[in-house]
């Protein structure tokens, strides 16, 4: 079984519990501590089994392989995925059962991680997954007084679009941004915003 390291917790003696998301659930497994276990981090790949516990209802997490990509040893990559991959962990912890949505974008970002700037594919990413759970708001009315924003617009938490009036932060053209919803792309963007909407989309799904 193939899955993303989407949450690590420590427990006694340095045993870990380990959030994996793959194509159809997101499983926690027990890891035992020990000086043959291979090494494994937050957003790593791995191929791995999940053996039932006699002794504890969490299954044990055993015969890891890390499936590793170039950029893994990348410190500046690796540093914009782990937060990125984490906040499916908070978006789906309570889920047990999931579609292959969320497995398969992981899959097409990590391919293109290393060709692209990360916080863009992150950015466009997250615009696929609103689309896909139906809470993008590209009708471009504002959240805080229901008008329709026909100028230059703020975006919140969620890429909630608002007057730049009432949700004091980064203006955004209104074009730019109804390209970013309809094509899924940030290529009318420039880095300075993109870092904005990375900031925004770090305060969670």
């Amino acid at each position: 079984m193939q899955g993303y390291i989407i949450n690590l917790n420590r427990v006694k003696d340095e045993d870990l519990i380990v959030t994996i998301l793959t194509q159809t659930s997101i499983k926690t497994l027990y890891r035992f501590y020990g000086a043959r276990h291979s090494t494994i981090h937050l957003g790593y790949k791995i191929d791995f089994e999940a053996i039932p516990s006699l002794k504890s209802s969490i299954p044990q997490l055993r015969s890891i392989m890390h499936l590793g990509t170039p950029w893994n040893n990348q410190r500046e990559r690796m540093l914009i995925w782990q937060p990125f991959i984490r906040l499916f962990y908070t978006h789906l912890k309570e889920v047990a059962t999931i579609d292959s949505f969320y497995f398969d974008l992981l899959e097409v970002c990590s391919t293109i991680w290393q060709k692209q700037n990360p916080k863009r594919v992150a950015i466009e990413a997250y615009i696929k997954l609103l689309i896909y759970e139906g809470r993008l708001h590209d009708d471009f009315i504002c959240f805080n007084c229901d008008e329709r924003i026909e100028n230059d617009l703020t975006l919140i938490r969620g890429f909630l679009p608002a007057h730049k009036l009432c949700a004091w932060n980064q203006t955004f053209d209104l074009l730019h941004v109804k390209q970013l919803f309809e094509e899924q792309s940030t290529i009318a963007l420039d880095d300075e915003q993109i870092d904005v909407l990375w900031k925004i989309l770090l305060e969670g799904f």
